[in-house]
């Protein structure tokens, strides 16, 4: 039975790149050798990265404006502590939107003085918050662009009067923006990317080098810029899965092409949310995520039902998050129409027998 994988992450990934990255894992390149055998310092290797971090600034429209693209390890939590090494010096603002924007702020403050410049917290996270005022004199204004456990998603950015960071993490080359607002984008890879182990980095380097503090080397950004991302032995399968995925995305006309089928996903879901009273959307509709929509069953006593008829129709990985509960669908680039449809089918077939 076809499985329709609605994981927020590790999620799903294009047949296409998983045939080709597990081709590679046997035989790269007809080299006789395994792609995770092969040494990182390798001309193979060496394309690889380059291409990707070309892919990545191509698709974002960051080709020739001072960008750099890396690709690092530790996940984008790792992230949190880097931004802070090397662009806080006195104050920072960032907005706190949910779980993993609390995260990034609670890292921070391991060094300054860290404001919030506006929460959403006293709702739970279900909305985001709006109106509110950056510091001219700060460092630098942090934000995470879509929110995966409670389904909300900025649809406008501010216009920072100080360098702009942004957790890109779960929405990364899913609908067009001007990238160019941003002074450094972060993502870890396993939403619309690839498997976890890395993260790609993008940094506008003119916004580097203003802190007094010494930087450990692993941390350093200019270190990683300096080697072209391979300061040590890279995460090798994640980025070249990752590589395979911007290579899908740019076959498909890039991101302007894929948002207009994440807005057919979103808009399919969204509206049998609206129209079946078995279910209740937890996110505020102006904010509502293109990636992950959260909803409750109004009826708990047909719990078990919903979820035998889940599994029938092979779908997976659609439970909420503990802090919000219910049912949490995740459409990221690489999930199709289809299986939208099907998971839309269930509840629209849950509400006729109920």
């Amino acid at each position: 039975m076809k499985k329709h994988n609605f994981s927020a992450g590790p999620s799903i990934l294009p047949q296409e790149v998983l045939l080709k990255a597990s081709e590679a894992v046997i035989d790269y390149n007809n080299s006789g050798l395994s792609l995770i055998e092969i040494s990182h310092r390798s001309k193979d290797f060496v394309d690889i990265m380059e291409n990707a971090r070309a892919l990545a600034l191509e698709l974002l429209g960051l080709e020739g404006k001072g960008y750099k693209a890396l690709f690092l390890q530790g996940g984008a939590s790792t992230q949190f502590l880097m931004v802070a090494l090397n662009l806080l010096e006195k104050r920072a603002g960032y907005l706190n939107s949910g779980s993993w924007a609390a995260k990034a702020i609670k890292e921070a403050k391991i060094y300054d003085d860290i404001y919030e410049v506006a929460s959403s917290k006293d709702a739970n996270y279900n909305y985001i918050p709006k109106g509110y005022d950056i510091p001219t004199d700060y460092d630098y204004f942090h934000c995470t662009s879509n929110n995966t456990i409670f389904g909300t998603q900025m649809k406008a950015f501010p216009n920072s009067p100080i360098p702009m960071v942004c957790d890109m993490s779960s929405d990364i080359f899913s609908r067009t923006l001007d990238f160019t607002k941003f002074d450094i984008i972060y993502a870890g890879a396993q939403k619309n990317m690839g498997p976890s182990g890395t993260t790609l980095v993008v940094i506008k380097e003119d916004v580097l080098g203003a802190v007094s503090r010494k930087i450990p080397s692993m941390m350093d950004y200019k270190v990683h810029i300096d080697k072209g991302s391979m300061f040590n032995t890279p995460p090798v399968f994640p980025i070249y899965t990752s590589m395979l995925t911007l290579e899908w995305l740019k076959g498909l006309g890039g991101i302007a092409a894929i948002e207009k089928e994440n807005e057919k996903k979103a808009t399919l879901m969204y509206s049998e949310i609206d129209l079946n009273p078995l279910f209740k959307g937890f996110a505020a509709k102006e904010d509502r995520s293109l990636m992950n929509a959260t909803f409750t069953l109004e009826n708990d006593n047909l719990k078990d039902t919903f979820e035998t008829m889940l599994k029938e129709a092979g779908i997976s990985a659609v439970n909420g998050h503990r802090s919000v509960g219910g049912y949490r669908a995740s459409m990221y680039n690489a999930l199709p129409l289809d299986s939208v449809k099907v998971l839309v089918e269930v509840m629209s077939e849950l509400e006729s027998k109920a």
